[in-house]
């Protein structure tokens, strides 16, 4: 199948799926296009199973291969869902809450890695440099299905800007410390090196990093200040709009070529034309436009995203090994998750207040979506992949399904309380 039609299956089936969700299932959009998407994976594999010489899984899982999920949401899809999310918080709000924000999607992700892998190292004997590159990619978590569950919640103004914050900036963090882990775990397709390779490794991990996290941040502010200064002089709403997916897309493709982060150059620019841009440079026309058009955009995507996401099941290897790992890496990764949050909070609680739950909702809200998955199928192919790729869809589908359907509960319970100030 060429682009057009594989763009138009996935549009058909998200479609559908949703219309199952929404008529049956009840379920929050993207989690239940997701069930539905699992339910018809697991259908055919059962259907094969039982009748094999019907070899449908076999046709499927090819199709589903043929498409490369890492590329289409790493090199297309996660620009856009990053502007888009970026785009809806203010930076007057993000600034009251920046220092949180900061030690969470750095301090907490660097945390993150460490206990995930050093944890699954132990668990699974992998050497421990894989282990950690899979820390890495379990980490970030998904800002759009966060926010996606917790826009129900009605939390305080503070803590939706700390969830949201701290969700776009770690995907953009995690995904470099992803990039220096696989070049110091995998360097030239060989995961053994001598000592004056590991000197020489570490400091082109961290020369990497600085250019990658620095790069793509600048890069970001400096394309999102010349789109508003553009927009400033027009006043034409469909151009506008125009002007606005051209910088999310242009800019992350130049990001890319320059070798700098693209994920968080679509932070930057999305947060400086969604405050600044919209204060400044746009009619009320222009950014109601600009407003619905990117939430539009953020649905569909975040449909077709999910429904990949169910897809890929084709692609894990399913064995009991393997799944065990999985349920374990679970606990691992809310472990994880916990400290990532509950570290920065209680190093800033002698200095400000935080509202009672910070802790449980951030930690329960740190949802895993398909940028873990994307990044696993990324990797180069070995030993340890299969394991990785398991261990990574279980703990994403726990994640969205379980952790998604009920944060919103439990933000409700503890996360409501106008009294708290944060």
């Amino acid at each position: 199948m060429n682009i057009l039609q594989i763009a138009s299956l996935l549009i058909v089936l998200a479609g559908v799926f949703g219309a199952i969700n929404y008529l049956f299932l009840k379920l929050p959009s993207a989690i239940g296009i997701l069930v539905v998407a699992l339910f018809a994976s697991f259908s055919v594999l059962i259907t094969d199973a039982i009748f094999p010489a019907l070899t449908i899984a076999e046709q499927i899982r090819g199709e589903v291969l043929s498409v490369d999920f890492s590329d289409a949401l790493l090199e297309g899809m996660l620009g856009l869902l990053l502007f888009a999310g970026a785009l809806h918080v203010k930076l007057s709000d993000l600034r009251r809450e920046w220092m949180v924000v900061l030690l969470m999607a750095t301090m907490g992700v660097g945390l993150s890695t460490a206990i995930v892998g050093f944890g699954f190292s132990w668990i699974t004997g992998m050497p421990l440099m894989i282990a950690l590159v899979f820390g890495s990619l379990i980490s970030p978590t998904d800002p759009v299905a966060v926010l996606g569950v917790l826009r129900e919640a009605n939390l305080q103004k503070s803590l939706e800007t700390k969830i949201a914050g701290e969700s776009l900036f770690n995907d953009g963090v995690g995904y470099v410390v992803f990039l220096v882990l696989v070049g110091l775990a995998f360097p030239h397709g060989d995961a053994h090196h001598g000592a004056t390779g590991d000197e020489n490794a570490l400091l082109g991990a961290a020369m990497l990093f600085i250019q990658e996290a620095f790069g793509g941040a600048i890069l970001g502010l400096v394309l999102g200040w010349l789109t508003f200064r553009v927009m400033r002089r027009i006043d034409d709403y469909s151009l506008e709009v125009l002007i606005t997916l051209g910088l999310a897309l242009g800019g992350y493709v130049l990001a890319v070529e320059l070798h700098v982060s693209a994920p968080i150059m679509a932070v930057c620019a999305g947060l400086l034309i969604g405050d600044i841009g919209t204060k400044y440079g746009m009619s009320e026309e222009t950014r109601d436009y600009v407003d619905a058009f990117w939430k539009m955009i953020d649905e569909i995507l975040n449909a077709v995203l999910f429904l990949m996401i169910g897809f890929e099941v084709f692609a894990v290897a399913f064995n009991i090994e393997f799944l065990s790992a999985g349920v374990m890496a679970i606990g691992l990764a809310l472990t994880a998750r916990l400290a990532a949050v509950a570290v920065p909070v209680l190093m800033l609680k002698p200095f400000r207040e935080f509202s009672r739950g910070v802790i449980p909702i951030m930690t329960w809200g740190g949802l895993k979506g398909g940028i873990s998955v994307a990044l696993a199928l990324s990797l180069p192919d070995g030993e340890w992949k299969p394991l990785i790729l398991t261990a990574t869809y279980v703990v994403v589908i726990f994640s969205i399904i379980v952790q998604g359907l009920t944060v919103a509960q439990l933000a409700g319970r503890v996360g409501r309380e106008p009294e708290l100030r944060t």
